[in-house]
């Protein structure tokens, strides 16, 4: 029997989850050998080792609970084995079919009464509730007895209401630290109330819970009264669990404490006479989360008798249910759905463009969960809602910097916004074709050098992907901090269309916009960060200004007299949460954004979304955000657990680690962007993973697993839609030339990583046998390929640059980068200024000395994003890079005709009568990069 590890998993719920199964396993293999009279020390040895490693975990939830698992400890203590084994089944049956939930499971449990009867020979009062209602678990924090734990479940079981909306169970902790490690582990909490009374360490040995235990937290508690513990656990809880519901429970000042302390609470209550308002409380708190204004208002509506003088033939199904020909429509889509098709915006229902009623409070109750300051829906896809921020926040002119690798929606939208461009470089890898992230050096010299040019007043907006495609994360909070330190008023529009989900997981939570943009915003309020700056501002002082280069490796610091935290997240909910096709949400959190910012939003807002939205799209969102706000934390542990196994199963299955093995942290980030040096924090325990989150540039996902695959011959394109797609029906998105991209989501099961393991092995046995019966010269064939795949690789290129004819001209100081899309890619609409080159034209030309000037964006699939845009000079680097991908798919490319390009009369007419020399540094086009720009692409083109 394999052995059972919590350090080896990145959540609690899978070592549980096995620990249980596995225990279940031994303790049957334990009673029949015990029953035949068989040598039971090593089975026993296997059991008693199960049960201590679970036994510090067993604490922290409601079922089976600590009593119950006490009691089932010493029916193995004393050789009972048989009573064990039924015990341990039932338990184990309640866990996995979550029949628990709904009380029953505690009835089964309980049969057994030896299992259950309690030291004193009282046993447990439980009561099974027949009703299928939500439930869940409140923690208690106070240090009480055994008995005075027994009289308070009581007293909550009384005021139990066969009408009541939800159920719930206690988890009662006596510290501080227990109940920070609750939080983290107790996927079902979704309450806390703290009592006066509770110890800041705990008096149980928790050397086993080593990840999970902060000691920072004991030592604040340690040396505070009982009021001001409270506060500081409160902070601490609402760190990892922002959705938590907080209640104070006191009987010294009540009114006093409320006051001082209410603003970490959402109610505080006197001991003696609370406990039945707490009750109420606790649901109701439970029930606003569960509330879904819009989705109830639109299942409220679609039962009402409409007659329909208006739009939508189709509402309540009226032009299909009388039909001859479409009636399978109503088959298979289900009749709710076309009895929710409506263009009404009254009667209960809203306007999404001026919404003032249940749509209004489902934005707001979305705000709350993510969150933001405000948080609008989108039913048409982030593409949408990217247009709408750059639209709200872009004038003409204004400089926005992009990374060059981003959603092609940002290149369109600051072309619509007339926006300057100066793209950004990610670090390449160039042996996988693909990119990683832009370091803050890059993003910094480019902020410096358009200082520089006396051009900072312009720049407007940041717009980085976090996370990228292939899984690359930023440190949110520090790119933003230093940028602030050099433009104090600089909006960021975090690019989180892969990334909804993150909002939902204590770790990965740090590294999203929202939650990045409200520590910031707390931490410039707080006094000691001005006490720090005044410091900071001294050390400089005394020594000379600093030049930008010494600038770029300095760690600065924002003035809070002037920095303003204003950032934007769009977010593709239906990506990796639940949610309809297309639906996407804005989320802001920008100190501007009512006076400077409201207005111009909502003409964006009404410029880019339709004014007849899917009402079905809205709901789902609404229901989308109750599922995280009650569950996100669950569902995300259980999306990264089944990753994690996805890459286990992969590297150390002997076949396929043959052919493929899923890239490392260390291979997709080089080392100087890790300063914990950790090379595989995502192999190595949640320890590592939260202390490589904690300092380093970037982070991988561990949810995205890059596939390599150059060994097996295929190019990942092949791989995906010959092998994969149309013999599986795996279905998978992004691919480079030597991998593919396998993503993990809250609908990801571990049936379903199984299959995937299942045709990965399928197609790894077929290719062993294949490459065995191959001729010597079809095996030499098959090596070309595997070494044109691994061993041959063309550099990643640079943004070539804007021609002079786009080049911004304006500034006192040296030529910046930025360039106007929107002239280039208008200019392109009168026909006689483009004509159609070659590949091959197009490099003579080069060759030659002339500049051949894009007139259109040219996107190869993969790797998805522009290679070229209108008015970018091309490059032989470009054109080597397009043309060693060997892809079909190039968006902007005609193969019958070629690339489309400006003639020279149109180059001629577009270029200002004062010019200014390119920003070209080198033959091919290539535009200048920074001094360390440069120094990592030679370094990473090198490995």
């Amino acid at each position: 029997m394999a052995e059972v590890d919590a350090r080896a998993y990145n959540s609690v719920w899978q070592f549980r989850a096995d620990a249980w199964c596995r225990l279940e396993e031994a303790a049957e293999r334990l009673a029949r050998a015990s029953s035949h009279g068989k040598p039971t020390d090593q089975l026993a040895d296997t059991v008693g080792d199960l049960v201590t490693k679970l036994a510090p975990y067993e604490h922290f939830w409601a079922f089976p609970g600590k009593t119950f698992f006490a009691q089932t400890q010493r029916q193995f203590t004393a050789g009972h084995y048989d009573r064990f084994a039924r015990t341990v089944a039932k338990i184990n049956r309640a866990l996995v079919t979550e029949s628990y939930r709904g009380g029953e499971s505690l009835i089964n449990v309980a049969h057994d009464h030896e299992a259950l009867n309690t030291d004193n020979g009282q046993q447990e009062d439980i009561s099974a509730d027949g009703n299928e209602r939500p439930y869940f678990e409140v923690l208690v924090v106070e240090s009480m007895s055994e008995s005075q734990e027994r009289a308070l479940r009581k007293a909550v079981r009384s005021w139990r209401r066969s009408d009541d909306e939800f159920i719930y169970e206690l988890v009662v902790v006596g510290s501080g630290d227990e109940a920070v490690i609750a939080a983290r582990l107790n996927v079902n909490l979704q309450a806390v109330v703290v009592r006066r009374r509770f110890a800041h360490k705990s008096s149980r040995e928790l050397a086993a819970l080593g990840d999970f235990v902060d000691s920072q937290v004991s030592d604040d508690l340690a040396d505070h009264p009982p009021e001001e513990r409270a506060q500081i656990l409160a902070a601490s809880i609402s760190d990892i669990r922002p959705e938590l519901d907080l209640y104070l429970m006191t009987e010294i000042e009540v009114e006093d404490m409320a006051g001082r302390v209410g603003h970490n609470f959402r109610r505080v209550f006197h001991a003696r006479e609370g406990v039945l308002e707490l009750h109420l409380s606790i649901l109701h708190g439970v029930a606003e989360r569960y509330r879904t204004p819009f989705f109830s208002a639109l299942k409220q509506y679609s039962h009402r008798p409409t007659g329909v003088f208006h739009a939508l033939p189709i509402s309540q199904g009226k032009s299909i249910v009388n039909s001859h020909w479409i009636k399978d429509m109503v088959s298979f889509y289900g009749l709710d759905v076309f009895m929710a098709e409506t263009s009404a915006t009254c009667g209960g229902l809203d306007s999404l463009l001026e919404p003032t009623g249940p749509l209004r409070e489902a934005q707001d109750l979305a705000a709350k969960a993510y969150g933001s300051r405000h948080t609008y829906f989108v039913t048409n896809g982030t593409s949408t809602a990217n247009k709408i921020v750059g639209m709200a926040l872009i004038a003409p002119g204004d400089i926005v910097l992009v990374d060059r690798n981003c959603h092609q929606s940002h290149h369109y939208g600051t072309m619509m916004a007339g926006a300057h461009v100066t793209y950004l470089e990610a670090y390449p890898l160039s042996k996988y074709s693909i990119y990683g992230a832009v370091p803050l050096v890059e993003i910094k010299a480019k902020l410096l050098g358009l200082r520089r040019a006396g051009k900072l007043d312009r720049v407007k907006m940041l717009m980085p992907t976090n996370c990228t495609f292939g899984g690359v994360v930023y440190d949110v909070e520090r790119v933003m901090e230093e940028c602030l330190a050099i433009k104090p008023d600089l909006v960021f529009l975090w690019d989180e269309a892969w990334f909804a989900f993150a909002r939902f997981h204590p770790v990965y939570r740090t590294r999203t916009g929202m939650a990045a943009a409200k520590t910031l915003r707390e931490r410039m309020k707080d006094p000691s960060y001005r006490e720090r700056y005044n410091e900071y501002l001294a050390e400089r002082a005394m020594h000379p200004e600093p030049t930008d280069e010494e600038l770029l490796e300095q760690r600065l610091l924002p003035d809070p007299a002037q920095a303003r935290v204003r950032v934007y997240s769009t977010q593709s909910t239906h990506k990796t949460l639940t949610s309809l096709r297309q639906g996407s949400m804005i989320h802001v959190f920008d100190q501007d954004f009512d006076q400077k910012v409201a207005e111009t939003f909502h003409e964006a807002y009404m410029a880019h979304n339709s004014t007849s939205p899917n009402y079905q799209i809205l709901a789902s969102l609404d229901l989308g955000r109750r599922q995280v706000a009650l569950e996100g934390v669950e569902l995300v542990q259980k999306q990264i657990e089944n990753a994690m196994q996805l890459r286990d199963a992969i590297d150390n299955h002997p076949l396929l680690s043959k052919y493929m093995h899923c890239l490392s942290t260390a291979e997709l980030i080089p080392e100087e962007f890790r300063p914990s040096g950790i090379a595989q924090p995502l192999r190595s325990g949640l320890a590592n993973m939260m202390a490589a989150w904690a300092a380093d540039e970037f982070v991988l996902d561990p949810s995205r697993i890059t596939l390599y695959i150059g060994p097996t011959g295929y190019d990942g394109d092949t791989f995906k839609r010959q092998q994969l797609m149309d013999r599986y029906g795996v279905q998978i998105n992004k691919t480079s030339r030597n991998t593919v991209l396998f993503m993990t989501n809250i609908g990801t099961t571990r049936s379903s990583v199984a299959y995937l393991v299942e045709v990965l092995v399928k197609i790894a046995r077929e290719l062993d046998d294949h490459l065995a019966d191959l001729s010597q010269t079809e095996r030499a064939i098959h090596d070309r390929q595997v070494a044109s795949l691994t061993a041959d690789a063309t550099s990643m290129p640079d943004f070539s640059g804007f021609h002079t004819s786009f080049l911004d001209l304006g500034g006192d100081g040296e030529p910046t980068p930025e360039g106007d899309v929107r002239k280039a890619f208008y200019l392109a609409y009168t026909d006689s200024f483009c004509e159609y080159l070659s590949p091959e034209e197009v490099e003579s030309k080069i060759d030659a000395g002339q500049q051949v000037v894009s007139a259109t964006f040219v996107t190869p699939y993969p790797p998805g994003f522009p290679v070229l845009v209108p008015g970018q000079v091309f490059s032989k680097q470009i054109l080597n890079f397009i043309r060693f991908l060997d892809t079909r798919e190039i968006h902007g490319y005609q193969p019958h005709l070629g690339y489309r390009v400006y003639t020279d009369k149109a180059i001629e007419m577009a270029t200002p009568t004062t010019t200014v020399a390119p920003a070209i540094t080198n033959g091919n086009g290539s535009a200048a990069a920074s001094k360390h720009s440069g120094k990592r692409k030679s370094k990473a083109a090198a490995d």
